[in-house]
This record gives C-alpha cells, structure tokens and sequence, in this order.
C-alpha cells in the first residue's frame, strides 16, 4: 500500500522524471506520479484540480527551481494564488541540482517550501520525508 495518493513532479529534465517516477514507484511512496517538464502545465493542472469535481490535488509536489519559461520562483509566486483549501494539505519540497547557497536559503525561506532536497531523488530522501513531514 502506498503512503500518498498522489505525487506530482515538476522538471524540465524527462530523464530525472523518468528516474524519480521509478524510485516513487519502487517505494511504494505514492499510488499516482505525474510529470511536468513545464510549470505551466503543471500550474494549470492544479487550477482544473482546484474546480469543483475536478480530480483530486496532489499531496506532495517536487519542484525543480531552473527550468525554460517559468522557473520555480514564479511557479511558487502563482502556486501562493490557489486556494489554501486546496495547498493546505500539499507539501511542496525544491527538488533541484542547483548548488547555489542563495538559492537553498531562498527556497527555505518560502512559506510554501518544506524543505530543499538536491537532485538525484532517492529512497532516502523519500524516508526522510515519510518520517518528517507525512502523517501516516
């Protein structure tokens, strides 16, 4: 059984989705993952999710900071705009190989940010998440 319904990754790399749907999968950490190489997309998906009858918000988003067209920041600056209803129960966790300092302190620095993990994804992150910010 998993531990989450519904997973959402947010990176213009398809490979690193391709390996982080693998290991969410492997681990059992989620029923449901879906990719984004566009914030865009993905904000839109997450407006339809705020409608009534839409499908369901995701309980956890991985977000990568550098991406074409809309980076994190700005997706971060729209995400703020949907209902709190609907974020409220959403962990939204910068999953990202930037190595700048600027750019950890920055993400930690927003309300809406958990935490900031540096890519690759793995087993152990996802632990580390279950045990520190999952209520199973």
């Amino acid at each position: 059984m998993s531990i989450l319904k519904k997973v959402i990754l947010i990176d213009d790399d398809q490979v690193n989705n391709f390996v982080c749907e693998s290991i969410i999968r492997n681990e059992k950490f989620a029923e449901e993952v879906i990719s984004f190489q566009m914030a865009e997309d993905a904000l839109s998906f997450l407006k339809d999710a705020t409608k009534d009858g839409a499908v369901s918000f995701p309980d956890l988003i991985f977000l990568d900071i550098n991406m074409p067209g809309m980076d994190g920041w700005s997706f971060i600056d729209e995400y703020r705009k949907l209902p709190v209803e609907a974020t409220k129960n959403c962990c939204l966790f910068m999953l990202s190989s930037a190595v700048d300092r600027k750019d950890i302190v920055s993400a930690k620095n927003h309300e809406e940010v958990r935490d900031f993990f540096s890519k690759p994804l793995s087993p152990e992150i996802l632990n580390f998440i279950k045990e520190e910010f999952i209520q199973v």
